[in-house]
């Protein structure tokens, strides 16, 4: 029997966890071993199990995510890492695609673009299995290198953004000097936080508003956004 992709799911929302955790146990060949919600259990756990596979997001309690990417690459180095995140700043997504990282995928997560992710990386996985040589058309598939089209157009919203709602929130954000977070604009304007935060970062992929992490003196660093002067 083939031994199971062992994961660990690093998430500071239990919820999602366990929507992780339902995902996971839809698809063959992996198995959950631990979840972790904060930074510092996630260390215990990596050190302790040395997982094949982690599942990380950014935001967490007491620290971000990509502060354990030093940790997992010298602790367990056969460690392979799945960004599943909200985070979208240039300088995460630098640090994650330098540090190796085998996907990334931006929230709110579906089923699909889970098992995508999943299943491509283990065919990956037992390309690189294989004892000798490995032919090259399975290694140009480790590295795709097809350029696909922006996933926002100019002209046409994609599905999901309202064009009406989308306006509402940019004239609402133009009123505040201290940004606003997803869940404050969700109850501002009567939609979910996390529909809340799919219209702000659709606004900063067309550059209308920027995004910044915000600490505070305790808890988990909040992200802003606010809009960008003309």
């Amino acid at each position: 029997m083939t031994k199971q992709i062992e994961i660990l799911v690093i998430e500071d929302d239990k919820r999602i966890s366990d929507i992780h955790r339902r995902f996971i146990e839809k698809l063959d060949g992996f198995q959950v071993i631990g979840t972790a919600n904060t930074a510092e259990e996630a260390k215990d756990w990596i050190l302790s199990y040395k997982p094949d596979l982690i599942l990380l997001d950014v935001y967490l309690p007491d620290g971000l995510g990509t502060d354990l990417l030093a940790i997992i690459q010298s602790q367990s180095p056969e460690t392979d890492i799945i960004f599943i995140t909200a985070a979208a700043e240039s300088e995460i997504v630098k640090k994650a695609f330098r540090s190796g990282v085998a996907d990334y995928i931006l929230k709110p997560l579906t089923f699909e673009k889970f098992k995508e992710s999943l299943l491509g990386y283990k065919s990956k996985r037992e390309i690189l299995a294989a004892e000798g040589s490995v032919e090259e058309n399975l290694i140009k598939s480790l590295w795709n290198k097809t350029l696909t089209s922006p996933v926002f157009s100019d002209i046409t919203p994609p599905k999901g953004i309202d064009p009406i709602t989308k306006e509402k929130v940019v004239d609402y954000i133009k009123k505040l000097e201290n940004g606003i977070t997803a869940e404050s604009l969700g109850g501002a304007v009567g939609i979910s936080r996390s529909t809340a935060r799919r219209y702000l970062e659709y606004l900063v992929s067309e550059k209308l508003v920027y995004a910044e992490l915000i600490y505070g003196s305790v808890g988990r660093p909040e992200r802003r956004y606010f809009i960008k002067s003309s």
